[in-house]
């Protein structure tokens, strides 16, 4: 079954392989000094692209309980987005600020705003206050419906799906622990309201392979619901959730995953990841 966060495409395995590659070697980096404290928390119907993350294929279950797919017709021209999206999202919440109060710039001036916050790190807090200003517009969302095709133009392409730097950890176990861990990692972050992305897989099935930007959560004795911004569904937040006996994260059936047990790891937090 093919995977919808991204797809490799034909004779792009010898380039993905290598990329694994330079990923081991850099496993014995150091971990970046830890960030302060954020000054707000990301609000899901401010802080995320109006646009989505374009499936390839329309799945479903069919008569016997089988999940299929087959590929949408027209053919989709956003697709395999999903790091990209996600990562900007990060970088417009931590590095930039809407002033509505200013007047509308040309599209040149934003263009070259848009490539400022690209240029910033997604690993890193701002220093102080100095973000950098988009005038016009009350929030990335509203910024996003009206310049849809200068961000999707600016944000990069899909081959930095294919080629993120922390894609060599999927290739190694994923322990209970591990993920008790990182769901204790992902609640320290949250608290700070610094919103972690992951990449949620099932290696080496290829049933799911995609990214995802947590913003909030909800405890209780028995799990952690993290709510989550989905680039594949900008509508309305998806719920990642964390079993705390089980140790183990899940996602429900969607348009593109049939639903069950998920690896989850935190990226674009360090310079190994």
């Amino acid at each position: 079954m093919k995977t919808e966060g991204f797809r490799l495409p034909a004779g792009d395995w010898p380039r993905w392989l290598l990329s694994i590659a330079v990923g081991l070697a850099l496993t014995g980096c150091v971990a970046s000094r830890p960030a302060a404290i954020g000054s707000r928390r990301f609000v899901f119907d401010q802080d995320t692209f109006a646009y989505a993350n374009q499936l390839v294929w329309e799945y479903r279950f069919d008569d016997k309980g089988k999940w299929t797919a087959k590929a949408l017709e027209p053919k989709p021209n956003y697709t395999h987005h999903c790091f990209v999206v996600v990562r900007a999202a990060k970088q417009f919440f931590t590095h930039a600020r809407f002033d509505p109060a200013k007047p509308p710039a040309d599209r040149e001036t934003y263009r070259r705003l848009i490539r400022e916050v690209l240029a910033q790190s997604p690993r890193q807090d701002p220093r102080g206050e100095e973000r950098i200003v988009i005038p016009g517009y009350v929030n990335l969302r509203e910024f996003s419906r009206a310049q849809e095709k200068l961000l999707k133009a600016e944000c990069g392409g899909a081959w930095r799906s294919y080629f993120q730097r922390g894609h060599w950890r999927m290739v190694w176990p994923f322990t209970r622990g591990h993920q008790e861990r990182t769901a204790e990692k992902l609640v320290t972050d949250l608290n700070r309201h610094r919103p972690p992305v992951v990449h949620v897989v099932r290696f080496p099935s290829l049933r799911i392979n995609h990214a995802m930007l947590l913003f909030d959560f909800l405890e209780s004795d028995n799990e952690i619901r993290f709510a989550t911004y989905d680039p594949n569904s900008p509508e309305k937040p998806v719920a990642l959730t964390y079993d705390r006996a089980a140790r183990t994260f899940s996602l429900a059936t969607n348009r593109y995953f049939p639903g069950g047990r998920v690896d989850v790891y935190q990226i674009y937090r360090n310079c190994c990841y």
